[in-house]
């Protein structure tokens, strides 16, 4: 399993506090439990630092101590820990950036990931049990909150080998659901996605990456590897890597064909799920 190195002050921090209002009620953390209508352990974890909360569960301490969003805005603080140490540095870069430039051989785009589609990936790791499951899974879907920003507003311009297509994550069913998602993100105004065809050669074979552009230059670039990423702030690589994305959109299909093409794709793993 890659190492997600969460920080355990922070996970102490917060569950210190939720022993502190527990116990100013004079709550044992069975009582917490039934209150929640979680099992012990859940309490347990939390209190201990052991497990990261889920934004749910944030907004339900909320509600159960009678707070005003206070666990939820700790969850802010927290939902980077679940990822993965080295895509950690860049993650702030795409929360705020105006502009994200993606290529992707290989799989979705965390952005437009379904939870079930991820979670087949997050799975694979070897070592891995239902409660890290949850927690990077929850991780990658609070990510996606960027799409949704409207101050600024982000404009992104994704390009996706075909293969992503066509390579089975979960079954028919998930893939039918994955591709339906990304039809409905490819359609949005301020989002762009071309899909190279796979009968073609193409310069990105090499690798994924992520250009995040923002006011202040240089684009910080984050670079995908077998074992962990890297995140670049040199202004040299950032401009080789947009001239690479460009010449590619250059050999993609049209937005609008690309579009077509996941529709078509997602009506054939439709049609393979349904008995």
């Amino acid at each position: 399993m890659p190492n997600f190195g969460a920080d355990q002050s922070d996970r102490k921090v917060f569950g210190n506090e939720m022993r502190a209002l527990r116990e100013q009620k004079t709550w044992t953390q069975d009582d917490l439990a039934g209150a929640m209508n979680y099992s012990l352990s859940t309490v347990k974890n939390l209190e201990s630092g052991y497990r990261l909360p889920t934004r749910d569960q944030c907004v339900l301490l909320d509600s159960v101590f009678g707070l005003p969003g206070i666990f939820e805005r700790m969850h802010e603080r927290l939902r980077g820990l679940p990822l993965a140490a080295s895509f950690r540095p860049f993650a702030p870069h795409e929360a705020e950036a105006t502009t994200l430039k993606t290529f992707e051989h290989t799989l979705i785009p965390g952005l437009f990931q379904t939870e079930d589609y991820a979670r087949v990936l997050t799975m694979a790791y070897p070592g891995i049990d239902a409660d890290d499951v949850a927690e990077l899974v929850s991780a990658r879907m609070d990510r996606q909150a960027v799409l949704d920003r409207n101050d600024p507003p982000l404009w992104m311009w994704v390009v996706l080998d075909e293969h992503v297509l066509h390579r089975n994550i979960g079954g028919p069913e998930v893939m039918s659901a994955q591709l339906a998602r990304l039809a409905e993100v490819a359609s949005r105004p301020k989002i762009t996605v071309q899909i190279i065809p796979s009968d073609r050669p193409q310069l990105g074979l090499g690798g994924a990456f992520v250009i995040a552009e923002n006011k202040q230059p240089p684009p910080v670039v984050y670079l995908e590897g077998p074992l962990m990423g890297q995140t670049l702030e040199d202004s040299e690589t950032a401009d080789r890597l947009c001239e690479l994305f460009e010449t590619m959109r250059a050999d993609a299909l049209t937005r609008d064909a690309s579009r077509a093409l996941i529709e078509e794709e997602a009506q054939r793993w439709k049609e393979q799920a349904t008995p």
